[in-house]
């Protein structure tokens, strides 16, 4: 029987582990050929590929370093060629994470630093870039961003915060830039979700807990469905969207 995404091809990066992960899950479920990125473990990344197929699509695992722009655009020229030439949903999920408060910033911090905007932002502005030729009018480009990039509940998080800050800023300027082709860009911006960069049973969970209005933490599917949306046709005339999912944490 025909889902919302039957016969399109999406393309998730950062899709071997966590949201990502999710998010393929969710998009193959939905009918869509999955092509994802890893950028260490082929193992992770080829089990993921496996429960993709076993729902019936299409699926590749690519590897791809995001903070390395050749290697990122080279990613999307392989992952095109498997999908038919063709990209109908772009998912830029891939991403990490580095804390640390501004007087704590040595030189392997502030290496950490680097690293995570070559890969947040400059990683994302490249794949997106490189997704252009195979993005047919009418297709979806989605960011996986940040509540932090609005509102920062802790010490230490400032540089990553301002690399999600970035990429609400690069959804709603590349909505005007796709508009005329009816491409929409809209940014899905998780809170705390239980992965294993932020267990729900971690140090710092009860406390991110206790911010939440729901009291709990979200589950990789929560995000991955509003993702789903947006790569819909339900979603035609939303773009330029910052889609919060955080169970109100952000109120």
């Amino acid at each position: 029987m025909p889902t919302a995404l039957t016969g399109k091809t999406a393309l998730v990066t950062g899709g071997s582990r966590g949201i990502g992960a999710g998010i393929a899950r969710e998009l193959a479920r939905q009918g869509a050929s999955v092509a994802l990125t890893y950028r260490k473990s082929r193992e992770q990344a080829e089990e993921v590929v496996a429960e993709l197929v076993a729902l019936g699509v299409k699926a590749v695992a690519v590897q791809a370093d995001q903070s390395v722009p050749h290697k990122a655009s080279t990613a999307v020229e392989e992952a095109a060629e498997f999908l038919g030439g063709r990209i109908d949903v772009l998912v830029n999920s891939a991403g990490v994470a580095v804390m640390g408060t501004v007087d704590q910033l040595d030189q392997d911090l502030l290496d950490g630093v680097q690293n995570m905007f070559a890969t947040n932002v400059m990683g994302t502005v490249v794949t997106t870039h490189s997704a252009t030729r195979y993005l047919p009018d009418g297709g979806r480009v989605i960011l996986v961003g940040s509540t932090v990039a609005e509102r920062i509940p802790t010490p230490g998080v400032a540089a990553y915060a301002a690399s999600k800050a970035a990429i609400d800023q690069l959804g709603r300027g590349w909505a005007r830039d796709f508009g005329p082709r009816g491409i929409t860009v809209n940014v899905v911006r998780p809170g705390a979700t239980d992965t294993d960069m932020n267990p729900a049973d971690g140090p710092f969970a009860a406390t991110q807990v206790a911010m939440t209005p729901l009291g709990r933490f979200g589950r990789t599917d929560d995000i991955a469905k509003a993702v789903a949306f947006l790569a819909s046709e339900e979603a035609a005339f939303i773009t330029g969207a910052l889609l919060t999912v955080d169970g109100g944490s952000s109120i």
